[in-house]
């Protein structure tokens, strides 16, 4: 995930600065069919079961999703072919977004799996 949003880069520098930002306690995924820096991921599915998941990172440098990701829909999603990380459910922040490796087609009811290890943030 090597995009980082307009807001995650001003977070950032606020934090290198020393004011103190509230950095989140959390982050959640969400799929989408696109992306910008200055907003994130675009084109969320709406309803059919589909929600932002919360992922958990791990590593000391390169930070790695340490568990699999699922989302769970119950009808016809689209093509998705994008990520990103928000600081909530709903709503909230976006953090950073990238292209998925490969296009999820949902054609009916499904479950989409981001394996572990599978996204990866570095700040080089």
């Amino acid at each position: 995930m090597p995009d980082l949003t307009d807001y995650a880069k001003n977070l950032l520098g606020r934090a290198l600065c020393a004011r103190a930002p509230a950095l989140p306690s959390q982050v959640f995924l969400g799929l989408g069919t696109g992306g910008s820096d200055a907003t994130g991921l675009v084109g969320e599915p709406a309803g059919n079961g589909y929600a932002r998941q919360r992922v958990t990172f791990s590593g000391t440098g390169t930070q790695q999703n340490a568990d699999a990701v699922r989302f769970t829909f119950t009808a016809a999603g689209g093509t998705l072919t994008h990520v990103g990380l928000f600081d909530a459910a709903t709503g909230g922040n976006p953090l950073t977004w990238s292209a998925l490796a490969q296009a999820a087609v949902v054609a009916g009811a499904g479950t989409v799996t981001i394996n572990p290890a599978s996204l990866v943030l570095s700040a080089g």
